[in-house]
Protein backbone atom coordinates (compact mmCIF):
# COMPACT_ATOMS: atom_id res chain seq x y z
CA UNK A 1 0.00 0.00 0.00
CA UNK A 2 0.96 3.60 -0.80
CA UNK A 3 1.23 5.50 2.19
CA UNK A 4 1.87 8.92 0.60
CA UNK A 5 -0.73 8.88 -1.73
CA UNK A 6 -3.26 8.27 1.07
CA UNK A 7 -5.08 11.50 2.27
CA UNK A 8 -6.80 10.73 5.41
CA UNK A 9 -5.92 8.12 8.76
CA UNK A 10 -9.14 7.31 11.04
CA UNK A 11 -7.24 5.96 13.58
CA UNK A 12 -8.40 3.77 16.79
CA UNK A 13 -6.38 4.85 19.92
CA UNK A 14 -6.38 2.25 22.58
CA UNK A 15 -4.34 -0.64 21.74
CA UNK A 16 -2.83 1.24 18.58
CA UNK A 17 -1.72 4.51 20.09
CA UNK A 18 -2.19 4.41 23.69
CA UNK A 19 -2.87 1.13 26.04
CA UNK A 20 -3.22 2.28 29.72
CA UNK A 21 -1.75 5.47 30.19
CA UNK A 22 1.42 4.04 28.64
CA UNK A 23 2.13 5.64 24.73
CA UNK A 24 3.20 2.55 22.42
CA UNK A 25 6.43 2.43 20.31
CA UNK A 26 6.84 4.67 17.15
CA UNK A 27 3.49 6.51 17.97
CA UNK A 28 5.48 9.88 18.39
CA UNK A 29 7.18 8.91 14.96
CA UNK A 30 3.57 8.44 13.48
CA UNK A 31 2.06 11.65 14.25
CA UNK A 32 5.06 13.85 13.22
CA UNK A 33 4.59 12.06 10.06
CA UNK A 34 1.15 12.97 9.62
CA UNK A 35 1.17 16.45 10.67
CA UNK A 36 4.84 17.14 8.62
CA UNK A 37 3.23 15.54 5.25
CA UNK A 38 -0.42 17.48 5.91
CA UNK A 39 -2.42 14.65 5.97
CA UNK A 40 -5.68 14.40 7.34
CA UNK A 41 -6.18 12.58 10.37
CA UNK A 42 -8.89 11.44 13.06
CA UNK A 43 -8.53 9.67 16.44
CA UNK A 44 -11.73 7.51 16.70
CA UNK A 45 -12.60 5.70 19.79
CA UNK A 46 -15.71 3.57 20.70
CA UNK A 47 -14.98 4.76 24.01
CA UNK A 48 -17.74 6.83 25.15
CA UNK A 49 -16.59 7.71 28.77
CA UNK A 50 -14.32 10.56 27.23
CA UNK A 51 -14.94 14.19 25.61
CA UNK A 52 -12.52 15.35 23.02
CA UNK A 53 -10.70 17.72 25.33
CA UNK A 54 -10.03 15.09 27.94
CA UNK A 55 -8.71 13.02 24.80
CA UNK A 56 -6.68 15.92 23.95
CA UNK A 57 -5.32 16.49 27.85
CA UNK A 58 -4.26 13.18 28.28
CA UNK A 59 -2.59 12.39 25.04
CA UNK A 60 -0.78 15.77 26.14
CA UNK A 61 -0.01 14.39 29.69
CA UNK A 62 1.88 11.42 27.50
CA UNK A 63 3.81 14.03 25.50
CA UNK A 64 1.58 14.14 22.42
CA UNK A 65 0.81 17.19 21.25
CA UNK A 66 -2.77 16.73 19.68
CA UNK A 67 -5.47 19.26 18.61
CA UNK A 68 -9.18 18.68 20.11
CA UNK A 69 -10.77 19.00 17.16
CA UNK A 70 -8.61 15.31 15.91
CA UNK A 71 -10.85 13.33 18.15
CA UNK A 72 -14.13 11.99 17.53
CA UNK A 73 -16.04 9.38 19.92
CA UNK A 74 -18.51 7.27 19.54
CA UNK A 75 -21.00 9.41 22.49
CA UNK A 76 -20.99 12.09 19.22
CA UNK A 77 -21.84 9.68 17.21
CA UNK A 78 -24.79 8.59 19.15
CA UNK A 79 -25.49 12.05 20.24
CA UNK A 80 -25.03 13.08 16.27
CA UNK A 81 -27.68 10.37 15.48
CA UNK A 82 -30.26 11.16 17.98
CA UNK A 83 -29.96 14.33 17.33
CA UNK A 84 -30.91 13.60 13.08
CA UNK A 85 -33.76 11.26 14.52
CA UNK A 86 -35.70 12.99 16.77
CA UNK A 87 -34.30 16.72 17.57
CA UNK A 88 -35.15 18.34 21.10
CA UNK A 89 -35.64 14.43 21.97
CA UNK A 90 -35.02 13.05 25.58
CA UNK A 91 -33.02 10.30 27.16
CA UNK A 92 -32.02 8.45 30.42
CA UNK A 93 -28.65 7.80 30.17
CA UNK A 94 -25.50 5.81 32.01
CA UNK A 95 -22.64 6.88 31.44
CA UNK A 96 -19.57 9.99 31.97
CA UNK A 97 -18.65 12.99 31.18
CA UNK A 98 -18.24 12.54 27.02
CA UNK A 99 -21.51 11.04 26.85
CA UNK A 100 -23.54 13.25 28.98
CA UNK A 101 -21.56 16.30 27.23
CA UNK A 102 -22.23 14.92 23.68
CA UNK A 103 -25.79 14.85 24.86
CA UNK A 104 -26.55 17.97 25.71
CA UNK A 105 -24.52 19.32 23.04
CA UNK A 106 -26.79 18.34 20.92
CA UNK A 107 -29.57 19.88 22.88
CA UNK A 108 -31.55 16.39 24.13
CA UNK A 109 -32.79 16.46 27.83
CA UNK A 110 -32.20 14.11 30.82
CA UNK A 111 -35.29 12.50 31.72
CA UNK A 112 -35.82 9.62 33.96
CA UNK A 113 -39.69 9.39 33.95
CA UNK A 114 -40.51 8.82 30.20
CA UNK A 115 -37.55 9.49 27.90
CA UNK A 116 -37.69 8.82 23.99
CA UNK A 117 -34.45 6.65 24.36
CA UNK A 118 -32.42 4.91 27.26
CA UNK A 119 -28.80 5.49 26.42
CA UNK A 120 -26.18 3.37 27.46
CA UNK A 121 -22.37 4.16 27.21
CA UNK A 122 -19.37 3.08 29.35
CA UNK A 123 -19.54 4.48 32.74
CA UNK A 124 -18.91 3.76 36.79
CA UNK A 125 -22.21 5.18 37.61
CA UNK A 126 -23.26 1.71 36.14
CA UNK A 127 -25.41 -0.05 38.87
CA UNK A 128 -28.21 -2.92 39.87
CA UNK A 129 -30.07 0.15 40.05
CA UNK A 130 -29.92 2.54 36.91
CA UNK A 131 -30.10 -1.45 35.52
CA UNK A 132 -33.20 -1.67 36.84
CA UNK A 133 -34.57 2.14 36.03
CA UNK A 134 -33.58 1.30 31.78
CA UNK A 135 -34.96 -2.44 31.93
CA UNK A 136 -38.42 -0.61 33.22
CA UNK A 137 -38.56 2.35 30.85
CA UNK A 138 -37.68 -0.06 27.49
CA UNK A 139 -40.11 -2.18 28.30
CA UNK A 140 -42.22 1.32 28.87
CA UNK A 141 -41.78 1.95 25.49
CA UNK A 142 -38.41 4.10 25.24
CA UNK A 143 -36.16 3.14 22.92
CA UNK A 144 -32.72 1.26 23.16
CA UNK A 145 -29.42 2.80 21.98
CA UNK A 146 -26.32 2.06 23.17
CA UNK A 147 -22.76 3.61 22.22
CA UNK A 148 -21.14 1.16 20.75
CA UNK A 149 -20.93 -2.91 20.64
CA UNK A 150 -17.87 -3.76 21.86
CA UNK A 151 -17.76 -6.36 24.45
CA UNK A 152 -14.68 -5.69 26.46
CA UNK A 153 -11.56 -2.80 26.23
CA UNK A 154 -8.29 -3.39 27.07
CA UNK A 155 -7.33 -2.03 30.89
CA UNK A 156 -3.42 -2.07 32.07
CA UNK A 157 -4.01 -5.87 34.24
CA UNK A 158 -6.49 -7.38 31.84
CA UNK A 159 -10.14 -6.62 30.55
CA UNK A 160 -13.08 -4.64 31.69
CA UNK A 161 -16.68 -5.08 30.22
CA UNK A 162 -17.11 -2.60 27.55
CA UNK A 163 -20.83 -0.99 25.97
CA UNK A 164 -22.06 -4.03 24.05
CA UNK A 165 -21.77 -6.29 27.74
CA UNK A 166 -23.34 -3.46 29.60
CA UNK A 167 -26.36 -3.69 27.51
CA UNK A 168 -26.76 -6.90 27.04
CA UNK A 169 -28.69 -7.43 30.54
CA UNK A 170 -31.21 -4.94 29.39
CA UNK A 171 -31.72 -6.38 26.11
CA UNK A 172 -31.81 -9.93 28.13
CA UNK A 173 -34.31 -8.66 30.31
CA UNK A 174 -36.60 -6.54 28.17
CA UNK A 175 -36.31 -8.80 24.85
CA UNK A 176 -35.68 -5.69 22.89
CA UNK A 177 -32.36 -5.27 20.81
CA UNK A 178 -29.97 -1.90 21.14
CA UNK A 179 -28.93 0.16 18.40
CA UNK A 180 -25.52 0.95 18.51
CA UNK A 181 -24.15 4.07 17.19
CA UNK A 182 -20.32 3.54 17.18
CA UNK A 183 -17.91 1.42 15.34
CA UNK A 184 -18.47 -0.44 13.22
CA UNK A 185 -21.66 1.45 12.43
CA UNK A 186 -20.60 2.99 8.68
CA UNK A 187 -22.87 6.17 9.99
CA UNK A 188 -19.80 6.89 12.58
CA UNK A 189 -17.38 5.77 9.66
CA UNK A 190 -19.04 8.52 7.09
CA UNK A 191 -18.82 10.93 9.67
CA UNK A 192 -15.22 10.35 10.37
CA UNK A 193 -14.72 10.58 6.63
CA UNK A 194 -16.68 13.92 6.58
CA UNK A 195 -14.76 15.56 9.02
CA UNK A 196 -11.71 14.84 7.21
CA UNK A 197 -12.92 15.93 3.53
CA UNK A 198 -11.80 12.68 1.84
CA UNK A 199 -13.28 9.87 -0.25
CA UNK A 200 -12.96 6.57 1.28
CA UNK A 201 -10.54 5.49 -1.42
CA UNK A 202 -8.18 8.46 -0.24
CA UNK A 203 -8.17 7.18 3.38
CA UNK A 204 -6.56 4.50 5.61
CA UNK A 205 -8.79 2.73 8.65
CA UNK A 206 -5.76 1.87 11.42
CA UNK A 207 -7.04 -0.34 14.52
CA UNK A 208 -6.23 -3.45 16.19
CA UNK A 209 -9.22 -5.12 16.59
CA UNK A 210 -10.81 -7.28 13.63
CA UNK A 211 -14.73 -6.79 14.58
CA UNK A 212 -14.63 -2.96 14.75
CA UNK A 213 -12.09 -1.28 13.66
CA UNK A 214 -11.00 -3.53 10.56
CA UNK A 215 -14.82 -4.29 9.27
CA UNK A 216 -15.92 -0.60 9.72
CA UNK A 217 -12.94 0.55 7.47
CA UNK A 218 -13.31 -2.22 4.69
CA UNK A 219 -17.49 -1.56 4.52
CA UNK A 220 -16.50 2.08 4.47
CA UNK A 221 -14.83 1.69 1.32
CA UNK A 222 -11.46 2.28 3.24
CA UNK A 223 -7.82 0.90 2.84
CA UNK A 224 -7.22 -0.87 6.29
CA UNK A 225 -4.18 -1.42 8.69
CA UNK A 226 -4.53 -4.28 11.51
CA UNK A 227 -1.68 -3.49 14.30
CA UNK A 228 -0.97 -5.83 16.26
CA UNK A 229 0.06 -3.74 19.50
CA UNK A 230 -3.36 -3.69 20.97
CA UNK A 231 -6.08 -7.18 21.38
CA UNK A 232 -5.30 -8.86 17.95
CA UNK A 233 -2.64 -11.09 17.08
CA UNK A 234 -1.86 -13.36 13.93
CA UNK A 235 -4.00 -16.70 15.28
CA UNK A 236 -7.02 -13.55 15.23
CA UNK A 237 -6.62 -12.78 11.98
CA UNK A 238 -7.77 -16.90 11.07
CA UNK A 239 -10.72 -16.73 12.81
CA UNK A 240 -12.71 -14.53 10.38
CA UNK A 241 -14.06 -14.24 7.14
CA UNK A 242 -12.19 -11.23 5.83
CA UNK A 243 -8.71 -9.90 6.05
CA UNK A 244 -7.45 -6.29 6.86
CA UNK A 245 -4.56 -4.81 3.45
CA UNK A 246 -1.80 -5.01 5.79
CA UNK A 247 -0.90 -6.03 9.08
CA UNK A 248 1.86 -4.30 11.11
CA UNK A 249 3.24 -4.87 14.32
CA UNK A 250 2.49 -1.03 15.40
CA UNK A 251 2.04 2.49 13.55
CA UNK A 252 5.55 3.14 13.53
CA UNK A 253 5.70 0.70 10.66
CA UNK A 254 3.88 2.44 8.58
CA UNK A 255 6.31 5.40 8.92
CA UNK A 256 8.67 3.32 7.98
CA UNK A 257 6.84 1.81 4.86
CA UNK A 258 6.28 5.59 3.47
CA UNK A 259 9.80 6.57 3.73
CA UNK A 260 11.21 3.16 2.04
CA UNK A 261 13.38 2.55 5.13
Amino acid sequence: MDFNAKKGFICDMDGVIYHGNKILPGVVEFINWLQEEKKEYLFLTNNSGYTPRELQQKLARMGLEVPEERFYTSALATASFLKEQAPGCSVYAIGEAGLFNALYDAGITMNDVNPDYVVVGEGKSYSLDSLTKATNLVLGGAKLIGANSDVSGPVENGIMPACGALVAPIEIATGKKAYFCGKPNPLMMRTGLKLLHCHSAEAVMVGDRMDTDIISGLESGMSTVLVLSGVSTRETLKTYGYRPSIVLDGVGDIVSIAKGL
